[in-house]
C-alpha cells in the first residue's frame, strides 16, 4: 500500500509540474505578438490562464482526469522536442526564429492522443495458440477482462462485442474480472449479463471477480452490490468461481481465484494455489482464472497449466507502461509468458477504467486455441 501512496503523490507532483511547464511555454507559441516588454511573471500568468482555460474546455468535453492526461502528454513530448531542437541548434549553429519545437510537439501530441482514443475505444481480437503435453480436446477459449461497463460502452455496446465473440464459436468463455465498476448503471449490468448468459458454448461461461466488481463507494452509489451482481450472473447461468474448482469436461479443471485485492486492499484471505490444487489429478489440464497477474512463481510451482489474467490494461499509456515493468507491480503487464511448464496470458482488457486513451496498447478480447502437442497425440 505504501508503494501505491508514493505513486499517487508522485503522479500529483508530475501533473502539477506539467501544468507549470506548459504554462511557461505558452508565451513562446505567441511569438507573433510583441510581449518582449512584458515581465516574466505576466507572461507566465498569461500562460497559466491559457493552460487552465484549455484544460477546462477539455474537461467539459471529456472529463477532468483525461484533460490532465492531455496536458501531461503535451508536457512530456514538448520536453523531448525542445531537447531535440536544442541539439540541432548546437550541431548546425542555426538559431530558429520561431517556436518550431513547440508546434511540432503540439502536432505529435494531438496525433498521439487521437490515436490513443481510437485504440482505447475500438476492440480488436487477439489470438494465441497454446499447446500442452496433456491429452485434452481442442478447445477454443474466449477470454476478456476489464469491461468496466459504462466506460467506453454501455450494456448495448457490450452486447455488440459479445456478438463478435460468439461469431468465433468458442467452446468455453471466461471473464477475468473488473466486469463492472462504480460507474456502471444497474440497467447496463443487467442488459450485459443477460447477453453474456446467452453466449452459446460447449462448456459454459465462467467468471471470477476483480477488484472493481465489488464497488469502492458502496452499493448505493451504483445501485447494486457485489452480491446483486453475483446473483444476476448466476441467474443467467454464468458460473462464478471464488476460490473454487469446476470440471466442465473430463479432461480439464477450471480453478477460479478470489481476487488478490482481498489480501492487498482488505487485509483478508484467499486460498493459496497449492491448497486449491491439492488432490487434483495432475494428469488433467488445469486452467486458472485470476484477475491480477501475481504469484506466478507459486502458480508454476503448483504445476498448473495456464493462468489467465487482466487488471493491468496492458500498461495503458506509453511510456508509463514501462514503469509497471520496472517496479514489478505485476508479474506480467501484457501478453504471453511461460515459466517452467506453466503458460501465462494477460489481456489489455476490452475497455478501461478512468483513462480514455491507450497509447501503449489496445483494447481487445482474446481467443485461445488450446490443443495437445502432435507428439503427445501419437503416443
Amino acid at each position: 500500500m505504501t508503494m501505491w501512496i508514493m505513486i499517487m503523490w508522485a503522479s500529483i507532483a508530475v501533473i502539477i509540474t506539467s501544468l507549470f511547464y506548459v504554462s511557461a511555454r505558452v508565451p513562446n507559441f505567441l511569438d507573433m505578438f510583441d510581449m518582449a516588454e512584458w515581465e516574466k511573471f505576466k507572461q507566465f500568468s498569461l500562460g497559466l490562464l491559457v493552460t487552465l482555460g484549455v484544460t477546462g474546455i477539455l474537461a467539459f468535453f471529456i472529463d477532468f482526469i483525461n484533460a490532465l492526461i492531455c496536458v501531461l502528454y503535451l508536457a512530456m513530448i514538448l520536453a523531448v522536442s525542445e531537447v531535440v531542437f536544442w541539439v540541432l541548434q548546437k550541431i548546425s549553429g542555426i538559431t530558429f526564429e520561431h517556436y518550431y519545437a513547440g508546434w511540432i510537439a503540439l502536432l505529435i501530441t494531438v496525433i498521439a492522443l487521437i490515436s490513443g482514443w481510437y485504440f482505447d475505444h475500438k476492440v480488436w481480437q487477439t489470438d494465441y495458440e497454446i499447446t500442452t503435453n496433456k491429452k485434452v480436446p481442442n478447445i477454443k477459449i474466449a477470454m476478456f477482462a476489464d469491461s468496466h461497463i459504462g466506460t467506453t460502452f454501455n450494456g448495448e455496446g457490450f452486447v455488440k462485442h459479445l456478438q463478435k465473440i460468439q461469431a468465433q464459436n468458442p467452446d468455453l468463455a471466461v471473464v477475468v474480472g473488473d466486469y463492472v465498476d462504480d460507474g456502471t448503471k444497474k440497467e447496463d449490468m443487467i442488459i450485459a449479463t443477460s447477453a453474456l448468459g446467452k453466449l452459446k458454448t460447449k462448456y459454459g461461461v465462467y467468471f471470477v471477480l476483480g477488484n472493481h466488481d465489488k464497488g469502492y463507494y458502496g452499493s448505493a452509489h451504483r445501485g447494486f452490490s457485489e452480491a446483486d451482481l453475483i446473483n444476476e450472473l448466476e441467474k443467467n447461468g454464468i458460473k462464478v468461481l471464488r476460490d473454487e474448482i469446476a470440471m466442465p469436461g473430463e479432461e480439464f479443471y477450471i480453478i477460479g481465484r478470489y481476487d488478490y485485492s482481498a489480501i492487498k486492499e482488505q487485509k483478508g484471505y484467499r486460498k493459496p494455489i497449492e491448497e486449491l490444487t491439492e488432490g487434483l489429478d495432475k494428469n488433467k489440464y488445469m486452467l486458472v482464472l485470476d484477475h491480477q497477474p501475481v504469484e506466478y512463481d507459486k502458480d508454476a510451482k503448483a504445476e498448473v497449466d495456464l493462468v489467465l489474467s487482466g487488471h493491468t490494461h496492458g500498461g495503458q499509456l506509453f511510456p508509463f507502461n514501462q514503469v509497471g515493468k520496472w517496479i514489478k507491480a505485476n508479474d506480467l503487464v501484457y501478453g504471453h509468458e511461460k515459466r517452467q511448464n506453466t503458460d501465462f496470458i494477460v489481456t489489455s482488457g476490452i475497455s478501461d477504467w478512468a483513462i480514455k486513451f491507450k497509447t501503449g496498447t489496445k483494447s481487445e478480447y482474446v481467443i485461445i486455441n488450446l490443443k495437445t502437442n502432435e507428439n503427445t497425440e501419437q503416443k
